[in-house]
């Protein structure tokens, strides 16, 4: 299978509320999502425009979560985080 950009496995993101073409990966929540999900080769993903969320194949490009990427600076070293994080 090519990696062309008409093959299905890998069409890009399109919310189907609003019709953005932009996502993000969302956290896992429950039990379900961590482990059932995956065996279906999906993954939760937030719109980033209406903010739905809904479930997308691995291969459906996305934009890593905003929290994750929000806190790296250009020049700085990322801060390090004492938290616990589910």
């Amino acid at each position: 299978m090519s990696g062309s950009p008409d093959s299905p496995s890998s069409s890009p993101y399109r919310c189907r509320d609003c019709g953005s073409e932009v996502g993000f990966r969302s956290r896992r929540r429950t039990w379900t999502e961590r482990f059932l999900l995956p065996l279906f080769l999906l993954q939760p993903v937030r719109c980033g425009e209406c903010f739905r969320r809904d479930y997308r194949l691995i291969f459906t490009p996305v934009r890593d979560r905003l929290s994750d990427t929000s806190r790296i600076i250009p020049g700085k070293p990322a801060p390090a985080s004492n938290r616990n994080v589910a």
